[in-house]
């Protein structure tokens, strides 16, 4: 808790008045945000109930669905409810909560796309060793470095940033931000800082570099292996490097937005610039691995139709 300043809640200054107009964004925010949910959790039913796709391929894809999920959650119902109310504050506790979320959320994507670029690496370099390196207690493992570190590390953080003494409430920004707020501290912030570059190390750079790892020896392969592997490299990661890039152009514009000074930029474009780190990648995802996955493709194909096919029936009942 902040107990030394007292501070009860933030005012979100970054939200401005756009009149009749609000409804319209309420609308468009709620209808990505349906349609965010629905695709996530399709395919992520689709995946867990058919044995078929019971492979460390299909299980590390339910994992990053179920991030998209869990990311869009904690920012899609708060902007709903903001782009209503007159009065853009949030109490504290609920805007740690939220940072802890945000920050959860970017961690556990760059982690889970850096275990499924090393999944891809074993199917393509050791193909005939994969099933001896890729065990289901190995899977199980992978799945716990993906969720764990990143949860654990954020919460330390947000417990660092809480424990600042605070000379102001306002951030500028539609929604809660660890580095507003650490910006608003008249206290010392260096343990804060060293403790964020450390974390940052961990669940941000070190992902980073085994997919460039993992990325060059692919090449190697592909470039010195037959028509047939190429082909295979191709088709099974363009999802996933699209995913990442994706990712990492919206970090990027994070980035850009909350260390530089934006003044003389729209404010609207001040708003889409953050939110394209929160949005576009659950939006993407779905859609990307969906149609590019042959496997998947087929089984939503079949369930659509099924779903058609019984509408159809009733009807004519």
């Amino acid at each position: 808790m902040i107990n030394s300043t007292h501070v009860s809640y933030f005012v979100l200054s970054a939200y401005f008045d756009t009149g009749v107009l609000k409804y319209l964004y309420l609308m468009i925010i709620m209808f990505l945000y349906i349609f965010i949910v629905c695709s996530n959790l399709l395919l992520i039913v689709v995946i867990c109930t058919n044995r078929s796709l019971h492979e460390p391929m299909y299980i590390f894809l339910c994992s990053l669905f179920l991030n998209e999920l869990f990311g869009s959650t904690a920012l899609f119902p708060f902007l709903l409810v903001q782009i209503l109310s007159d009065s853009h504050t949030v109490s504290a506790p609920f805007c740690f909560l939220q940072v802890f979320c945000m920050y959860s959320y970017g961690s556990v994507e760059f982690t889970n796309l850096a275990i499924m670029s090393y999944d891809r690496y074993l199917a393509i370099c050791y193909p005939l060793q994969y099933n001896t390196h890729m065990t289901s207690t190995k899977v199980t493992l992978l799945i716990a470095v993906i969720w764990l570190p990143p949860f654990v590390a954020v919460f330390v953080t947000i417990c660092l940033t809480a424990s600042l003494q605070l000379c102001g409430n306002i951030i500028n920004k539609v929604y809660c931000d660890n580095y507003y707020i650490i910006k608003l501290a008249c206290s010392d912030t260096s343990v804060n800082n060293i403790y964020e570059l450390i974390a940052a190390s961990l669940t941000v750079y070190a992902p980073v570099s085994l997919i460039l790892y993992t990325y060059m020896r692919i090449l190697q392969v592909c470039f010195s292996g037959s028509k047939q592997t190429r082909q295979k490299a191709v088709s099974t990661c363009t999802p996933h490097l699209t995913s990442l890039l994706n990712f990492s152009f919206g970090v990027f514009f994070e980035i850009l937005q909350s260390r530089f000074n934006m003044s003389n930029v729209p404010n609207m474009l001040q708003i889409i610039l953050p939110l394209y780190y929160l949005t576009c990648q659950p939006l993407l995802n779905p859609v990307m691995y969906g149609l590019n996955m042959s496997k998947i493709r087929i089984i939503c194909k079949g369930l659509i139709l099924d779903s058609v096919g019984k509408c159809r029936s009733v009807q004519m009942d």
